[in-house]
């Protein structure tokens, strides 16, 4: 993972519908350049296009260095020495056009998907006029992208809890995610994503970057009912878990589960680490704003949890936080957190064998 810095991210990431939600942690008005990368309302598409995707994706021969003479030589190496170019059969290079960068290499086989063509117009062919845009970005040095779309307004449960289910349409050039379509939910109060109860099995959508990809697009709206569908989803999620009660008894198992401490472990450093975690998830559920309006319930459970995950969990520099943020959203890391807190609170009625996933 790319190390991003304030910078970028202030640069290279768009973040709408700060009226109703706070400004990222990682704005800073002195690393904005010319333009605010904040939004009170939606994002205008034509910011997106403009300010992440005015350029395409190449598709670009590669060749190697091969040591020759002075008489067939073709240029001079970095070291000195007479080479000349031979072309590599059978794989590519996928290069940005305004600078060259190279983004991925590949087989022959591969089909990059434009970010413009498939985060913005293939997802305007799919949903309604009256949602907008509420995030969009570049990660990992222009390699992955992402465009997030929203309904105008906070949905609020009549337990009280505030979000904002979206469309979270993503890609990348590098090979780490084929194009996906998928449901996400934000908490408004705290900013987290947050998954719904066996997303991985509901609504959603992943093409391969291949030639025959594109003629999919079309099945793509029968299958994504995702926004509407999300609010409901997310609503009778909510009313499941706040009227399961967890006592002060229960919350300890649930951390001691996801947070094991191996008894015949003989360094201290891994039981130092686990006490730590334990502490952060008790000052959360006990203490922290976010999460205090549902101590007792299976709900707070669930966005303790959340919240260290996103807010709290160690990384190598402050800066990182938010692209990790972002590609757990994108590649299923959410889903997995939260299946795991799902399994702890006894939720999930079906058979399947599921392993606990500690956390961090």
């Amino acid at each position: 993972m790319s190390k991003e810095s304030l910078e970028w991210l202030n640069r290279n990431t768009l973040i709408g519908f700060t009226d109703k939600r706070s400004k990222a942690w990682h704005y800073r008005a002195s690393e904005q350049g010319s333009e605010p990368n904040h939004y009170p309302g939606a994002i205008p598409v034509a910011d997106v296009k403009r300010r992440l995707f005015s350029w395409q994706a190449l598709e670009l021969p590669i060749s190697i260095e091969i040591p020759t003479d002075v008489g067939t030589m073709t240029t001079i190496s970095d070291e000195g020495m007479p080479i000349r170019f031979q072309r590599v059969p059978g794989r590519k290079a996928i290069a940005a056009s305004d600078d060259y960068s190279v983004l991925g290499v590949f087989k022959d086989g591969y089909q990059p998907h434009q970010y413009e063509d498939w985060l913005l117009n293939n997802v305007a062919k799919i949903l309604d006029d009256n949602l907008s845009i509420s995030s969009a970005g570049l990660l990992r040095n222009r390699a992955v992208a992402w465009v997030e779309v929203s309904v105008p307004d906070n949905v609020i449960t009549p337990e009280g809890v505030e979000f904002r289910p979206n469309l979270l349409a993503t890609t990348s050039f590098d090979g780490s995610l084929a194009t996906t379509f998928k449901r996400t939910i934000t908490a408004t109060k705290c900013d987290n994503t947050l998954s719904i109860a066996l997303s991985e099995h509901g609504p959603q959508m992943k093409f391969k970057h291949s030639r025959n990809s594109t003629a999919r697009i079309a099945d793509a709206k029968a299958a994504l009912e995702i926004i509407y569908t999300a609010a409901d989803d997310f609503s009778a999620q909510v009313a499941r878990m706040t009227s399961q009660k967890v006592s002060e008894a229960d919350w300890a198992k649930i951390v001691e589960r996801l947070v094991p401490v191996d008894p015949d472990a003989t360094s201290t450093r891994g039981a130092t680490l686990a006490a730590q975690k334990r502490a952060q998830l008790n000052e959360l559920y006990f203490n922290d704003p976010r999460v205090t309006e549902h101590t007792g319930d299976a709900y707070g459970v669930w966005q303790a949890v959340n919240t260290w995950n996103a807010h709290v969990m160690p990384v190598r520099e402050k800066t990182i936080r938010a692209e990790r943020n972002q590609i757990a959203a994108i590649d299923g890391t959410v889903e997995k957190q939260d299946m795991a807190v799902f399994q702890a609170l006894g939720l999930m009625g079906f058979g399947q064998d599921l392993a606990l996933a500690p956390l961090g």
